[in-house]
């Protein structure tokens, strides 16, 4: 038996080229909300998915069978706005969203922000 492993995907245009077509919409447009949230932000492929670091690791995102997933690596922004994420399916430090109810961009823009304090803050 072989295992033929695949390349590694280099960069996160030839990730959003092989998510299913349902799902490459909601994950375009939260590449793009992340990218205005944190324009300083070093994006590059960790673990297989899409991943922006400042001061350290940010944010990151990817698709799944049956979902989205964006993670945000850390338990408080998520702590912090339990309400306005009822509805979603979370993790101490993920979100999980179909595609056809992508995240706010407001959201995200406040969660990659909070990220970034965090980040800064360790420095």
């Amino acid at each position: 038996m072989t295992d033929a492993k695949k390349p590694p995907i280099k960069d996160v245009d030839a990730y959003l080229a092989g998510v299913p077509p349902r799902m490459a919409p909601a994950l375009r447009a939260l590449r793009a909300t992340i990218r205005a949230a944190a324009p300083h932000a070093e994006e590059v492929m960790r673990m297989g998915a899409p991943t922006y670091l400042h001061h350290g690791t940010l944010v990151s995102f990817s698709a799944a069978a049956k979902h989205c997933a964006f993670y945000v690596m850390s338990p408080g922004p998520i702590a912090r706005r339990k309400e306005e994420l009822q509805g979603y399916d979370t993790a101490p430090s993920a979100i999980r969203f179909q595609p056809e109810t992508p995240l706010p961009e407001a959201l995200v823009t406040a969660i990659v922000q909070d990220r970034i304090r965090e980040n800064e803050a360790k420095r």
